[in-house]
């Protein structure tokens, strides 16, 4: 080991902190997730993540930089083509696409179609780019009457797949989706994804925690192969085991908010003393970036700092603490879809008495060259930032 036994990765899914130089590639030139949500709630009371130099990554309504930030802290920038939740996450673990998954933002074609159709015995309903709310007030209620499943994109690479719970169970629509997922492998689409929701009519149908997603598997080992594979234990938390097919990871807990995303986190630092804790905390971008609720997602936030005390002090002078995220999912700016952006980085431990810039990382894969440097792991990508730790 190189100073650290045990590193916690954190991701706060979809909090982005500016727009990245290709940005207007991707329709998000200007989109800036945290700054935005800041200023639309009139200020963020973040103390601890402010503490530890959130403000000193971009400029954030009341979250002013520090002159000694308890944490080292920067900012990423991905290598990968896209901004959807696999391709980010691969990328934190040293994979990076060289090529973008395909996408459909005016729907499927007739051939996946009729593969569907013979796949399921239905003619599915939808076949558009929408989000999950829209897509359910739309045809929502034909579902009902009609039990044709619900079918619908986004400007990820997902082959999203609704049904009420009344008409076809979870764990039916689980299979179905794996099915799904065979069948748009040669399409180069990136997951499918089980949207189980419940309700009566389009004024109460609501989607319910038994989301599941199916992505590919990673093409190649990933940090958490290459952890596994020299016997460092390594942990996944919330979907993690969902976007990396359950590779690399000796154990998977789900979860189905942040706050049980942390209690799981605290849980497993009880026992796991060494190796990586993987945690993906998914409300800031499913709740509330999709849904165009900067005062949820500022809420969220806020109820995230008020729980790092507590998490830090179950943590020794052995462990390393890494906040970053995936992509950003600006709830301000038009559209519902994820944003182009750079991510925040910071890193914590107990040593360091004050942290220092860390810069502009040139990939997300820094976080895994870092990984394989204090766990003496034989990866060739990425540029690791430990030696900046031990200064």
């Amino acid at each position: 080991m190189n100073g650290f036994r045990r590193v916690v990765l954190i991701v706060l899914d979809g909090v982005g902190v500016g727009a990245l130089p290709d940005s207007g590639d991707y329709g998000d030139e200007g989109a800036a997730t945290l700054p935005h949500v800041a200023e639309a709630v009139g200020g963020l009371n973040l103390p601890n993540l402010q503490v530890m130099g959130l403000g000193n990554i971009c400029q954030i309504k009341d979250v002013p930089p520090q002159q000694k930030p308890r944490a080292f802290w920067g900012k990423m920038s991905p290598m990968s083509h896209g901004k959807d939740s696999v391709t980010g996450h691969w990328e934190i673990a040293g994979l990076v696409q060289s090529a973008p998954f395909a996408t459909f933002p005016d729907g499927f074609p007739a051939e996946i179609i009729q593969k569907f159709r013979s796949l399921s015995g239905y003619e599915p309903l939808g076949n558009i780019a929408a989000s999950g709310t829209d897509i359910l007030r739309q045809y929502g209620g034909e579902h009902l009457t009609s039990k044709r499943p619900i079918i619908y994109t986004s400007s990820d690479s997902v082959f999203q797949i609704a049904a009420h719970e009344d008409i076809l169970a979870p764990l039916k629509l689980y299979q179905l989706c794996e099915s799904t997922l065979e069948m748009v492998r040669p399409y180069g689409l990136c997951r499918v994804i089980a949207r189980p929701f419940v309700g009566t009519s389009a004024e109460n149908f609501r989607r319910t925690s038994r989301r599941h997603d199916f992505p590919v598997e990673p093409v190649s080992d990933t940090i958490l192969d290459l952890l596994q594979k020299a016997a460092i234990p390594t942990c996944g938390i919330g979907k993690i085991g969902d976007l990396f097919a359950g590779r690399g990871l000796d154990q998977s807990l789900t979860t189905t908010n942040n706050s049980e995303g942390i209690r799981g986190l605290r849980k497993v630092l009880l026992h796991q003393k060494s190796g990586v804790i993987f945690v993906n905390l998914v409300d800031f971008d499913m709740l509330y970036g999709h849904r165009l609720d900067p005062q949820g997602f500022a809420a969220a936030l806020q109820e995230f700092d008020q729980q790092l005390p507590q998490l830090l002090q179950q943590m020794s002078s052995d462990d390393l603490l890494l906040i970053v995220a995936d992509h950003g999912c600006d709830p301000t700016t038009p559209g519902t879809d994820h944003s182009r952006e750079y991510v925040p980085l910071l890193a914590w431990s107990q040593r360091a008495e004050k942290g220092r810039s860390l810069g502009v990382r040139g990939s997300f894969a820094d976080i895994a060259a870092t990984l394989a440097d204090i766990f003496s792991i034989d990866y060739v990508g990425g540029t690791s930032f430990l030696p900046a730790l031990k200064s």
